[in-house]
């Protein structure tokens, strides 16, 4: 495991734009995988710059995102594919019909699930796999539990992770309370992840991941498993950081 502390917020979305674009520019027709949520958003920006000055192409790429929420349509302003669009894809010249996120409508959740994987298994897996973490630990929408589902499958969100989306809606009550997400077995596939934090209210869940223990109570701790992990973060997110492995 790769840890990075950057400086700022404004550092670690630079840092983090330019790790996906070192595996775009190494292969061009990379499938990228992505996250929504606060954290990222400074990255999308970085990477549209690099987009405009030329410094990464994005014609060939495919993506696939790790979650949705379950009962809002594309269109709706908080679901996760239209983030995407606004954030990112409507800037850079990626093809839509190449970007992937979990339907969120699907009638049967978990068979939307076992095809997305499905098609991410078609596509050659994912290259590099973008990820964030919750203040609890949850990694995508994989919450803490007593067991951790492999593929992407149908989740109830907790409420901390309700309470941390609320900023985003009207009101607290329109926060869904489920999600399709990716599931631990998909992230843990990637060949390379990079987890992105900010912010004081994430330093004990990143100094958990990086020191604690592999436990399913914080699931983005699995990644301590994984062959090619680089984590990027700024001072707040490591102000609690014993020690680096």
């Amino acid at each position: 495991m790769k840890v990075i502390i950057a400086k700022s917020y404004e550092e670690m979305s630079r840092l983090a734009a330019e790790e996906i674009a070192k595996v775009v520019n190494e292969k061009p027709n990379a499938v990228i995988g992505l996250a929504t949520g606060g954290t990222p958003v400074g990255m999308y920006k970085e990477l549209i710059d690099m987009y405009k000055e030329k410094k990464v192409d994005f014609s060939q790429v495919t993506s696939v995102n790790l979650d949705e929420y379950v009962g809002l349509s594309g269109d709706h302003n908080q679901s996760y594919r239209y983030f995407m669009n606004s954030n990112f894809f409507d800037h850079v010249n990626i093809r839509k019909d190449h970007t992937f996120v979990p339907n969120g409508l699907a009638k049967d959740i978990n068979a939307e699930g076992a095809e997305y994987d499905k098609k991410i298994e078609a596509l050659g897996g994912i290259d590099v796999q973008l990820v964030g973490i919750g203040s609890n630990g949850h990694i995508g929408f994989n919450e803490p539990g007593e067991e951790l589902d492999l593929g992407t499958h149908l989740t109830n969100l907790t409420e901390s992770t309700i309470e941390a989306n609320a900023r985003f809606f009207a009101s607290k009550d329109e926060v869904p309370t489920q999600a399709v997400t990716m599931g631990l077995g998909g992230i843990m596939k990637a060949k390379k992840i990079l987890l992105i934090a900010n912010g004081a209210e994430k330093a004990e869940a990143i100094n958990k991941v990086i020191n604690g223990k592999i436990t399913t109570q914080i699931p983005a701790s699995m990644v301590q498993m994984h062959r090619d992990v680089v984590v990027v973060i700024d001072e707040a997110a490591a102000s609690k950081l014993e020690n680096l492995k």
